[in-house]
């Protein structure tokens, strides 16, 4: 039975916040979007999170739609600072280019550093190119600064320390998500918290070693079970199954790696499958429960954690 200290000590997790808090120094972090996979899904948003410190948003990875589910959470898009690519999968990098096109149509005013694989830096200059259009006329007609200075993009090949800024210190690892390479795993340190988003990754030690004494370790989880009925009528259903076997973690996997780092708070979240039908909640708890004795939170679109 959970008891009030209980509560009061452990994140609680709340629909985000509608009011931006510019001049807040507390961390927050707003899963933006939950599901797996590349094709839309009407009950879960594509993969994306936002940690926000000091009015500042950093953003993870960059699914489809992720502009509007930062509006939704009531975070102004021209906060944005920078942008953490895991890998170059579709539902994880399909609007890069717009959630900083659209950021720029928000009043962007502010330099937007953006890392992750290559070819991340030549994908931005195609963007660019690609939208020209749009792009000199609204600087023409509506007097908007240059797009292209305000894009800084930084191929990432190798882990280590990312970046670091007077309000976060970002930390990369490599994982195992075959055949995609490289795929990194982030740690986010703040005066308030430590934060991981794991990426998508099977069993992966250096994961272990990056979310070592974090706070909360936001980690993708697949049901093997489930994925059954999904992709029996697939092409080629015994490939797909050996790829999704080998590049994601099922909950036993998690719940270990989040033991091992001995993290306080494990969230799920890019959940495969994260479609309909939908995995109820508690049968991705339970799933993780008895290889993790610590808070788990099942991961919702647009949930925000209070620390």
């Amino acid at each position: 039975m959970l008891t009030r200290r209980h509560l009061l000590a452990a994140p609680l997790a709340l629909p985000a916040a509608r009011a931006f808090a510019a001049d807040s120094a507390r961390t927050r972090l707003i899963l933006l979007g939950t599901a797996g996979g590349p094709t839309p899904k009407p009950n879960r948003a594509a993969p994306a999170q936002v940690i926000l410190v000091g009015g500042a948003a950093y953003v993870i990875d960059a699914g489809n739609g992720v502009a509007r589910q930062l509006v939704l959470a009531g975070v102004p898009l021209r906060a944005l600072r920078a942008i953490f690519i895991t890998h170059m999968h579709s539902d994880h990098v399909a609007d890069l280019g717009n959630l900083q096109w659209l950021a720029w149509s928000d009043n962007l005013t502010t330099p937007v550093d953006s890392y992750g694989p290559p070819p991340l830096q030549q994908m931005q200059r195609q963007f660019l190119a690609m939208n020209r259009v749009d792009i000199e006329t609204r600087i023409r007609d509506e007097g908007r600064p240059p797009l292209a200075p305000l894009l800084r993009g930084h191929d990432l090949a190798k882990p280590g320390l990312v970046m670091a800024d007077d309000r976060v210190r970002v930390t990369a690892a490599l994982v195992n998500h075959p055949p995609v390479v490289p795929s990194f795993a982030y740690r986010f340190d703040t005066a308030d918290r430590s934060i991981v988003i794991s990426g998508d990754t099977s069993a992966s030690p250096a994961l272990v070693t990056l979310a070592r004494g974090a706070d909360v370790l936001v980690h993708e989880i697949m049901l093997p079970s489930a994925i059954e009925p999904l992709i029996r009528n697939a092409p080629d259903a015994k490939t797909l199954r050996q790829h999704l076997l080998a590049s994601h973690s099922t909950p036993e996997q998690v719940g270990r790696a989040a033991t091992a780092a001995g993290v306080k708070t494990l969230v799920l979240s890019h959940f495969v499958p994260g479609g309909v039908p939908a995995v109820a909640d508690e049968v991705w708890r339970e799933a993780v429960r008895p290889w993790f004795a610590g808070e788990v939170i099942v991961g919702r679109d647009l949930m925000e954690l209070v620390f």
